[in-house]
């Protein structure tokens, strides 16, 4: 149990031992699933938690509360690790009243069975709930990142409860080295698709006067946290670049294409331009993907592998246009030994993606490097240079 205000408790929990987040985000830190209660005339929990720790989220629960019982529980997101432990609850709080939209019930009808829960409360865009001093408005925020996401205002301690966004990866009982790129790798990956309902509901909590932001994942926000979020939120949604430069995202069998990816850096470094380079093959496929987002131009570099993109670089092309990749400048590097012509396959797997701009002559590489490729990759750099 944490206090954030005097009346506003954090009653989370860290699953440490969790090695992949949804089944496919690294996460070496664990995990936490938040949840928050506000202790008032009435008393409201904010969100449950993923069902194999109900028990520890209910003791924190009675902790907070002694000989008190919760007379809501609001559910803003109905995702398993955060709706798992509803039937727990209210078996053990059977009167408290459950608050969603429609489509919340709906949802809550399909895990738990129909008619669940039998004691509901029914709100839509902009009503509130009073428990004494506090007022709860809720904010209905759809596709961010699924259909029934609301958030929640408390206008008495100028809270914003955000459901996933504002979220980032991460046990809140570890020492995160940056939070700043857990949730920016947080973003990318699961709600980045989504910008222009983050857009949507970033308009609807402008005019809020808000001093801290209580996500579902990751910690709470004040201060200088949460003007950073704020604005990485109001950048991300719109897929603006964060820093200039180039990324150059290379998978590489044997070592050529590497080299001669190491070798475009090279000579873009040489130019003054600020670089980065990710391992298609070895790094995490989801910061690879928030790196793409964070820079203004990509370069691709990929072995054609059966007559196809090398799966490393496809999955990574795939992620990008499932997540709306735009407003950036992308060339590409092949190789092929005998046959290189996943260039133009890479290509076609961002072509239905908005706003981009194709350096139109892909680097051309037969098994190693030699000069003609390597003259090639010099043309490249000089356009890449060029702002």
């Amino acid at each position: 149990m944490i206090k954030i205000t005097e009346d506003i408790f954090y009653i989370g929990v860290d699953d440490e031992k969790l090695d992949l987040f949804e089944g496919q985000f690294a996460v070496p830190d664990g995990m936490a699933y938040n949840s928050y209660v506000i202790v008032d005339d009435k008393i409201a929990v904010i969100d449950s938690v993923e069902a194999n720790f109900g028990e520890e989220w209910l003791n924190k629960t009675a902790e907070v509360l002694g000989d008190r019982k919760p007379d809501y529980l609001i559910v803003q997101h109905m995702e398993p690790d955060h709706s798992g432990s509803i039937e727990q609850f209210l078996k053990k709080y059977p009167d408290a009243q459950v608050v969603g939209n429609q489509k919340t019930f709906v949802m809550l009808g399909e895990y738990f069975g129909e008619g669940f829960p039998a004691n509901r409360l029914t709100v839509k865009e902009g009503e509130t709930l009073t428990l004494g001093k506090h007022s709860l408005r809720f904010i209905l925020a759809p596709m961010v990142h699924w259909p029934e996401v609301m958030f929640t205002y408390d206008s008495a301690s100028r809270t914003l409860f955000s459901a996933d966004a504002f979220g980032a990866f991460g046990a809140l009982s570890k020492r995160i080295a940056n939070v700043a790129d857990e949730a920016r790798r947080y973003y990318f990956g699961i709600v980045g698709k989504y910008g222009a309902q983050v857009k949507g509901v970033l308009l609807k909590t402008g005019s809020l006067d808000i001093d801290r932001i209580c996500p579902l994942h990751g910690p709470h926000l004040e201060g200088k946290m949460l003007a950073n979020a704020v604005h990485y939120y109001k950048k991300w949604a719109a897929y603006t670049p964060e820093t200039d430069g180039v990324l150059i995202a290379c998978s590489s069998i044997y070592g050529h294409t590497a080299q001669a990816a190491r070798y475009l850096e090279e000579k873009l470094r040489e130019k003054g331009v600020n670089v980065m380079s990710v391992d298609l093959i070895r790094d995490d496929w989801a910061e690879c993907i928030a790196q793409a987002f964070r820079f203004p131009k990509l370069v691709v570099a990929a072995t054609t592998y059966n007559g196809e993109i090398f799966p490393a670089a496809r999955n990574f092309l795939t992620g990008l246009a499932e997540r709306n990749y735009s407003w950036r400048t992308v060339a590409f590097m092949e190789n092929g030994s005998w046959a290189p012509v996943c260039a133009k396959q890479m290509r076609a797997k961002l072509e239905g993606c908005k706003n981009l701009i194709f350096i139109e002559e892909a680097v051309k590489i037969r098994a190693a490097m030699n000069a003609e490729s390597a003259a090639m990759i010099e043309k490249l750099a000089e356009e890449l240079a060029k702002n």
